[in-house]
C-alpha cells in the first residue's frame, strides 16, 4: 500500500508541475497573415484635372454698328455658315464715314494675309496627315502579321492622331480668318441709295464653326465696336483634360500613357491617353502654403463622346496616369513592408513563429509592392506587424488575404 501512496503523490505532482508550466506558457499573438501571391501591379500618379474644350473660338464685332438683341442662350446648337448669330445694323455716319471705310479695306488686307499665311500650313498638314495615315495602316497590316512591335504601332498610332489635331487647327485657321466677313463689311459701306431700308444695309454674322453657344458675352442691343465679344463658341464633345502634377512626377510619365478618369460623375471610369506634357512648369502653393513646381499635362479621350454626354467643359475629375503596369508580378501588401537596419523587411510566418525576411522590391503603389527577391509564392507575412511582434514570436492567424493589388 505505500508504494500506491508514493505514485499518488507522484502523479500529484506531476500535474501541478505541467499546470504550472502550461500557465507561465505565453499565449500566441493574434496577427493578420497575408499570403503573397502573383497578379496585376499599376503603379500611377493621381491627380485631380479639369475639362475643357478644345478649341474656342469668340465671335467678336467685324465693324461699328448696332448689335441686335442676341436671342441664342448658351448651350444652343449652331452649324457653320448656316446658323445665324446675330446681327449688326449701320450707325449713320460712322460707319459710312471715309475712315470706316479705310478700315473695312484694312480689314480685308489682314484677313487675306490671315488666309495666305494659313494655307501653306494647312497643305503642310494635309501631306503630313497623309503620310501618317498610310505609315499607321501599313503598321496595322504588319502587326495583323506579328511583323511590328506593339510599341511601335502605339506610337504610329499618336503620331496619326497629332496630325489629325494639326490638320483640324490649320483648317479652322483658314475658316477663321474672316475673309468673307471683312469684304462683306466693306461693301457694307458702299452705300449708294440712301433711301433704301436699313435691313439692306444690316451686317449678319453667322456661326463660323459647328457646336454649340459656351457663353454670349453681350445679350442685350447695344453699340459695338470692331473687336468687342459678342459671344464664344465652342463643340462640347470635342474636350481634352487638364491635370496639373508635380514636375517630379511629370518626367516619370512616358510618352501616350494609358489615364484613366474617375470620380467625374459616371460609374465607369473613362479610358484617355496623355497627348501632351507641357515644356514650362509653373509654381502654385498649395493648401498647406507650400509652393510647389507643377506641369500641365494634356489628356485625350479615347472613349467615344456618347460614353460621357453628362461631362461638359470645366468639370471636374480625378485622373490616374499609368507610370508603369504589369499583369503578372509577385507583391506584397505595403502594410506588410517596414524599414530594418536601412533595407525593407517583413516577417514571414513558419510553424506559428516569425522570422525577420529582408526584401528586394521594385515597383510600388500605395496598395501593394512588386518583390524582386526574398519571397516566393505561398509565403505568409504579418500584416501591419506592431510592437508585441519580433523575431521568434508565436503568433496565431487572426485573418488571411491573398495579396492580389486592385487594380487602381
Amino acid at each position: 500500500m505505500i508504494w500506491l501512496r508514493r505514485l499518488f503523490v507522484f502523479l500529484i505532482a506531476a500535474g501541478a508541475a505541467a499546470a504550472l508550466a502550461f500557465a507561465m506558457q505565453s499565449k500566441p499573438v493574434l496577427v493578420d497573415m497575408t499570403t503573397i501571391a502573383r497578379g496585376p501591379l499599376v503603379v500611377t500618379i493621381s491627380d485631380g484635372g479639369r475639362t475643357r474644350i478644345r478649341d474656342r473660338y469668340v465671335v467678336s464685332a467685324p465693324l461699328s454698328g448696332r448689335l441686335v438683341r442676341i436671342a441664342l442662350d448658351p448651350g444652343d446648337e449652331v452649324v457653320a455658315k448656316q446658323t445665324h448669330l446675330t446681327t449688326i445694323e449701320p450707325t449713320d455716319p460712322t460707319l459710312l464715314d471715309p475712315r470706316a471705310t479705310a478700315l473695312a479695306e484694312a480689314r480685308v488686307k489682314a484677313a487675306d494675309a490671315r488666309v495666305s499665311l494659313a494655307q501653306p500650313r494647312l497643305a503642310s498638314a494635309l501631306e503630313t496627315l497623309n503620310l501618317e495615315e498610310t505609315e499607321m495602316g501599313r503598321l496595322s497590316q504588319l502587326a495583323k502579321k506579328n511583323a511590328a512591335a506593339e510599341q511601335e504601332l502605339n506610337r504610329q498610332t499618336v503620331a496619326f492622331r497629332k496630325a489629325t489635331n494639326d490638320y483640324s487647327a490649320a483648317n479652322f485657321e483658314v475658316e477663321i480668318a474672316e475673309l468673307e466677313q471683312a469684304k462683306a463689311a466693306l461693301l457694307r459701306t458702299n452705300r449708294n441709295d440712301d433711301t433704301a431700308d436699313i435691313t439692306e444695309w444690316s451686317f449678319p454674322i453667322t456661326s463660323p464653326i459647328s457646336g454649340r453657344v459656351l457663353r454670349v458675352f453681350q445679350e442685350s442691343a447695344t453699340k459695338v465696336n470692331p473687336g468687342d465679344r459678342i459671344m464664344e463658341l465652342g463643340d462640347p464633345a470635342d474636350l481634352e483634360v487638364e491635370v496639373d502634377v508635380l514636375s517630379t512626377d511629370a518626367v516619370k510619365i512616358p510618352p501616350g500613357a494609358r489615364v484613366m478618369l474617375n470620380e467625374w460623375g459616371g460609374d465607369e471610369s473613362l479610358e484617355a491617353r496623355v497627348r501632351l506634357i507641357e515644356p514650362s512648369a509653373f509654381t502654385k502653393v498649395s493648401a498647406l502654403g507650400i509652393e510647389e513646381q507643377r506641369v500641365n499635362v494634356i489628356i485625350d479621350f479615347v472613349d467615344p463622346p456618347e460614353s460621357r454626354l453628362s461631362l461638359g467643359d470645366g468639370f471636374r475629375v480625378e485622373a490616374d496616369i499609368v507610370r508603369w503596369e504589369a499583369d503578372d508580378v509577385l507583391t506584397v501588401r505595403t502594410g506588410a513592408l517596414f524599414r530594418e537596419s536601412g533595407e525593407w523587411s517583413v516577417f514571414i510566418v513558419a510553424d506559428e513563429t516569425t522570422e525577420l525576411r529582408h526584401l528586394e522590391i521594385g515597383h510600388r503603389n500605395d496598395d501593394a509592392a512588386e518583390v524582386l527577391n526574398g519571397l516566393k509564392e505561398g509565403d505568409k507575412v504579418v500584416s501591419y506587424p506592431g510592437d508585441r511582434v519580433s523575431t521568434g514570436t508565436v503568433v496565431s492567424q487572426r485573418g488571411l488575404t491573398i495579396a492580389r493589388p486592385k487594380a487602381w
